[in-house]
């Protein structure tokens, strides 16, 4: 008899998962943020062509329909905004394929919140305190817990080319030599996120945190853009979070317009066709909720397991889950 039904975290690390999980819940309460449930099931899913959805085939009202596991509560999230809740957190149950490893698990926590009104760089502030909190300690020794890290420079920095304006083949070139992987047939994104994973991400986060902003502008998906300070180019205003080489967070000043982000929603699922993958169904309700109104303001996901990981020293993700991938 094997012993592969026991929960892959101790119980004493369950009971320091819970008391954590309450540090969170206690921090958005001080700030009157609202606790919300969304479905783990969606008719649209995430179209974005680095990320893979599973789906189920589920009877409904409807007859047989295909259903979306959420790869955040995003979409749900967002139509609460547009109905008129007002600044929102939830710890929701995600769904990603093919991410099993150290970092990832198929199922896993995102704490995801939501703030009208709020610029991004307040979002910024705010993801700090919260991971401050988590941790129980002050990140740092600098005055102020957070380095900001443009996009552009990292590149320079670490690989001495402008991820803007190097040309394709030298990306290609650049990401097969260092990844070991033969990406000749490979977008220009695809390049930079291989090259940003293996170059650059375990460098960030070593003395306090690091976040990275102005991203290329097609890295963009539901954020707005902005002009790059440097040169005047669009890019996303969006910004990355980093911790002893874990990326922890994701925020984005939220885009609003719903014709922008059917157009998006399209190229992305053109892109998808193009590297041959499936295609996913869009969110038709997000974008009628966009085209109501969905108020200005910006918001993060945080990949809560990740950061508990981290606040009690294991050495993977599945040593702060009760029953990980490989046994549930």
């Amino acid at each position: 008899m094997t012993d592969d039904w026991r929960p892959t975290a101790t119980i004493e690390t369950l009971r320091e998962r819970a008391r954590l999980l309450a540090v969170v819940r206690a921090f958005f309460a001080r700030r009157e943020v609202l606790e919300v449930e969304t479905p783990v099931l969606g008719h649209g899913g995430s179209t974005e062509v680095l990320l893979a959805s599973l789906f189920a085939e589920a009877t409904t009202p409807a007859g047989r329909e295909r259903l979306w596991l959420q790869t955040s509560p995003e979409f749900h999230m967002k139509r609460l905004l547009a109905a008129g809740s007002g600044p929102i957190f939830q710890l929701a149950r995600s769904f990603r394929d093919g991410e099993v490893g150290r970092r990832h698990n198929l199922e896993f926590t995102m704490l995801e919140w939501y703030r009208p009104g709020l610029g991004l760089d307040a979002l910024i502030e705010e993801t700090a305190a919260l991971v401050s909190s988590v941790l129980g300690r002050e990140l740092g020794d600098k005055p102020g817990p957070l380095r900001r890290r443009r996009y552009r420079e990292l590149f320079r920095e670490h690989l001495a080319i402008d991820p803007f304006s190097a040309p394709l083949a030298e990306l290609r070139r650049l990401a097969s030599e260092r990844g070991g992987l033969d990406m000749a047939d490979s977008d220009r994104d695809g390049c930079l996120d291989l090259l940003m994973s293996i170059e650059i991400e375990p460098h960030l986060g070593r003395d306090g945190l690091d976040v990275v902003v102005d991203y290329p502008a097609t890295q963009a998906a539901l954020a707005r853009h902005h002009r790059d300070p440097e040169d005047g180019a669009w890019v996303a205003s969006r910004f990355e979070l980093y911790l002893a080489g874990l990326e922890l967070a994701n925020g984005y000043d939220e885009l609003t317009d719903a014709e922008e982000q059917a157009a998006r929603f399209a190229a992305d699922n053109a892109a998808r066709r193009a590297a041959g993958l499936p295609q996913v169904d869009v969110d038709v309700r997000l974008l009628a909720a966009l085209a109501h109104g969905m108020p200005a303001g910006s918001g993060v996901a945080l990949g809560l397991d990740r950061l508990i990981q981290l606040a009690l020293g294991k050495a993977s993700v599945a040593e702060v889950m009760a029953f990980a991938t490989r046994r549930c």
